[in-house]
Parts: structure tokens; C-alpha cells; sequence
């Protein structure tokens, strides 16, 4: 299985409108005629704008924009082919193949080269199937990548609303996805980003924050590297875990999580664990257990069997406290807004209108087994992440995002 996207497919995958690409990056150009004295500077501007390209060209960080569509999942606009076509892609970290095709089709060009493959992928909730192509990928004005592997879907599932997914998790996830080179890795978007000079470290950094509104373009992803304008402070990094099957992941280790106040704790990871952090994943998910001793903590609070979600009285919402995660050797809390789906979000989820329900829901297994949580989007909402594969660790920092506040 390659990806953890959407433990509730049925609550998490609600049709959205694309995004277009010309919101990105296209604008209406006027002709001018040039003043005498304008024309005077030309040469130091001429020169200004040429060290600026060739910076770009050196490989410097790039960052485009994240949308957050329906509440419940980041997309991007990947321009694909020449002239380019441009897709509403998902950002998953927890996949690596990327594929077109689920919502607008594939347009191929002069660009396009079939491989001869087939192409096939599950995810953890749906699947494409299709060819392979080689492409040119444009993922911002000036950064295009060349024989980039495309999947063209010629059939999938649970894809609604988004055109496929642009997958920079780590390469050995694309293994046993192509017949017949069964055995053959694809380079990611960010593997050939680096060989071809576009970017000079293989590190990703995202920025995703609260929603608000059923389509906001409130997100942003660096190629290249990390955009300092988009958290504060210092970055925490922890390695990559060596842990099975996490360590195929962008798997890390949580020293241990608490639920509560520094007088008033409960236990919810007793110990060093490993788990993956996912930008395909909408929720915080805990194995069975710990997320037990989480819910048990909050007075009235049950698991809600339709939706899988937690439910969190009335009486009990003023009173929830904070929800610790330990990284690296630094507390990162979910506060109680962080931890709550704003009820003004519920039809839009689907959920009952005047019920509460939490962020926070269960891995479906027991820990133990190589994999006891996911990091998903609602923690990165409140946490710049970094995912730097030169380096093979994950680093996370605080931001200035703030939630929606609640009504007890």
C-alpha cells in the first residue's frame, strides 16, 4: 500500500471544484511605450533581472502555492506537457508515483514519450491504473523538469474533485509499480529536480494552515529548500526512523505524547514509537490504544461508529487541554482548537450539524507494529514541516496560524 490518505474516504473525499492554473500564475499584459528616462536605467535593470535568473537557474528554493480544498486535503497546480496542460494535483508525501488524468485527462504533446509500462497504484483509499509516459513537468513559471515519469489513469477510484497526485514521498515507495519492470524505481519530481540542477538540496518544505473557506489557496511548498517567512523560530529535526514499515515513509519517532496540563497528564505514548508524517492524511491518527487513553481523558467523549470520528460533548469542549507530541527533544501541543473540527465545517465534512467532533482518530490496529501514528495534515496546519531527504530526517517549526475559535 503506498499511501495512508483518507482513513474515511466516504467523509474525507467530497467533490471540490479544480483550482485553475492561470489563478497561479497568468496575468493580463498591457503594451506600454517607454519614457526617455526610464529607458536611461534599462542596462542596470537588464543586469539586476539576469544575476536574479541565473540565481533562480543555480538552483535556489523555489515555492509555489498549496490549496486546501473542502477542508480535507492540499493540492498544487502541475503544468504537464508543451504548452503545458495544468492539473489540480494532491501533495502526498506518502506516495511517490505522480499521475494525471482522474478529473482532467492527459494531453499529450510533442513532450510525451511512452515507456512501453503500465503503470498501477493503490493508496489507502482508492487506486489509478493506466501507461506510463515520460513528460515535461512544469511546477512553477521557469521550473520545468524534463522526462518526468506521468502516469496517465485510464482507470481509478475515490479521486474526486482533484486531477491525480504529485507524489514526493521517497523513491523506493514507486517499487513494483511499473509491469513489466516490476523491479525498476521511478525518479520522483523531486529526484529529477535535483539532477537537473533545478534545485541544489533535495528538501521539501510545506506550509499548510487552517482553512477558511471550502476552497483557499492558504498553502505553500518550497522546492529546494526551506521559506523562512513561513515559520518562527528554529526548525526541530529527528531522523528519519530505521523502524519497519515506517522507515519507508517519511517515518519518524515520537518520544512520547501526553494529553493535559503539566500537573494533570494522561499518558498517551509511553514511549518511543514510530510513525510516519503525511501530508495525504487529513487526520492525527493514533493506534487503537493510545488513542483510547486519549479519548478516555475527555470527559463524555465516544467514538462516533459512522464516521469514525470522535464526538466531544458540549460540557466537555471548554474543558479540553492540550494534546503533546514530543519530537526531537521539543513539545509540539495541539491546543483545543487544534484539536477540533470547527462545527461551521461539519455539513462540508458531512457530519451531523450541531454535533463535535475531533481531529484526533484511531490508526485501526494496536501500537507495535512498526507503525502506531500518522502526522497528518491538521498537525501541519499548526507546524511548518520539512522533509529533507539529503539529510534523511523531518523537521518541524511553529508558525503564527491560528484556528477558528470554538463555541462551548
Amino acid at each position: 500500500m503506498q499511501s495512508f490518505s483518507a482513513l474515511l474516504c466516504a467523509v474525507l473525499l467530497a467533490t471540490v471544484a479544480s483550482v485553475s492554473a492561470s489563478s497561479f500564475f497568468s496575468m493580463p499584459l498591457t503594451k506600454l511605450a517607454p519614457s526617455s528616462s526610464s529607458l536611461a536605467g534599462l542596462p542596470d535593470a537588464d543586469r539586476s533581472r539576469a544575476a536574479f535568473l541565473k540565481s533562480f537557474a543555480s538552483g535556489g528554493p523555489t515555492t509555489v502555492p498549496a490549496s486546501n480544498l473542502a477542508y480535507v486535503q492540499y493540492t498544487t497546480s502541475v503544468g504537464v506537457g508543451s504548452p503545458p496542460t495544468y492539473y489540480n494535483l494532491v501533495v502526498d508525501t506518502g506516495s511517490s508515483n505522480t499521475f494525471v488524468g482522474t478529473g482532467t485527462t492527459y494531453v499529450q504533446t510533442s513532450t510525451s514519450i511512452f515507456t512501453g509500462e503500465d503503470v498501477n497504484v493503490t493508496y489507502g483509499s482508492g487506486y489509478f491504473s493506466g501507461l506510463e509516459y515520460l513528460d515535461q513537468v512544469t511546477l512553477a513559471p521557469g521550473f520545468v523538469i524534463t522526462n518526468q515519469s506521468i502516469g496517465d489513469a485510464l482507470s481509478y477510484a475515490d479521486f474526486e474533485g482533484v486531477d491525480g497526485i504529485v507524489g514526493v514521498g521517497p523513491v523506493i515507495l514507486t517499487e513494483g509499480t511499473l509491469s513489466p519492470s516490476t523491479n525498476e524505481l521511478i525518479p520522483t519530481v523531486m529526484n529529477n529536480a535535483l539532477s537537473q540542477g533545478l534545485i541544489t538540496q533535495e528538501i521539501l518544505g510545506v506550509s499548510f494552515a487552517p482553512a477558511t473557506s471550502y476552497n483557499d489557496t492558504n498553502g505553500a511548498l518550497t522546492y529546494g529548500g526551506i521559506d523562512s517567512s513561513l515559520y518562527t523560530g528554529e526548525i526541530t529535526y529527528t531522523p528519519v526512523t530505521a523502524t519497519y514499515p515506517a522507515g519507508y515513509y517519511w517515518g519518524i519517532n515520537v518520544t512520547d505524547a501526553t494529553y493535559g496540563a503539566a500537573n494533570d497528564k494522561t499518558t498517551v505514548i509511553p514511549t518511543s514509537t514510530a510513525g510516519i508524517v503525511d501530508t495525504g492524511t487529513t487526520l492525527v491518527l493514533l493506534a487503537d490504544n493510545f488513542f483510547e487513553s486519549y479519548m478516555r481523558a475527555i470527559p463524555g467523549a465516544k467514538l462516533d461508529q459512522t464516521t469514525g470520528l470522535m464526538t466531544i460533548p458540549e460540557s466537555s469542549v471548554s474543558k479540553i487541554q492540550p494534546l503533546n507530541f514530543t519530537v526531537g527533544g521539543t513539545v509540539f501541543s495541539l491546543d483545543a482548537a487544534a484539536q477540533l473540527i470547527p462545527t461551521d465545517q461539519n455539513t462540508a465534512w458531512g457530519l451531523s450539524a450541531n454535533k463535535q467532533y475531533g481531529i484526533v482518530s484511531y490508526l485501526g490496529t494496536n501500537s507495535g507494529e512498526g507503525l502506531d501514528f500518522i502526522i497528518g495534515q491538521k498537525f501541519m496546519e499548526k507546524y511548518y514541516a520539512v522533509f529533507d531527504t539529503d539529510s534523511q530526517q523531518v523537521g518541524f517549526a511553529y508558525t503564527e496560524h491560528t484556528f477558528t475559535t470554538y463555541t462551548p
